[in-house]
């Protein structure tokens, strides 16, 4: 203790994840496939931890499968983000350095409704209404990218 005031410790931890943004073509709109996180009820694109083995690409179609409940095909790479945030995991506060792979991915099959318990919604909205809904920045950003990449395919 310093100055009367109690210095809190934490550890630190490298996280590796991969998401997409999962669009499709609808009556000549494209939509891009958004969730919605529980708990925290914020909307973000389909994103997960890269499981031991899996590559980058494989852990992207796998999380979109299981958070918005849709197969896709991964077209492109759009970017890696990076960011630090802290949480209370296992009853000790943890600071994270988290990195996340970001893929373009075609819609081919499956549901909205078909997510997994870790999503309370997974809808599919156009790339105006995901900017206004997206909760962080750097996902915002990432989506602006893929739609500069979509349209560069046309």
């Amino acid at each position: 203790m310093k100055d009367g005031k109690i210095k809190k410790s934490f550890s630190s931890k490298e996280q590796v994840s991969a998401g997409g943004v999962a669009f499709r073509t609808d009556e000549g709109r494209i939509e891009i496939a958004i969730v919605l996180i529980v708990p925290e009820m914020r909307w973000q694109l389909p994103k997960g931890i890269i499981d031991k083995g899996e590559t980058a690409e494989e852990a992207a179609s796998r999380e979109v499968l299981e958070e918005a409940g849709i197969e896709t095909d991964v077209l492109a790479s759009i970017d890696k983000t990076e960011y630090w945030f802290m949480s209370d995991r296992e009853g000790e506060r943890t600071r994270y350095h988290k990195f996340v792979h970001w893929f373009l991915m075609r819609y081919r099959s499956g549901d909205v409704q078909n997510h997994d318990h870790e999503v309370a919604e997974a809808r599919w909205v156009t790339f105006d209404e995901a900017l206004k809904m997206l909760v962080f920045k750097n996902e915002r950003d990432v989506v602006e990218k893929a739609s500069g990449i979509i349209q560069s395919l046309n």
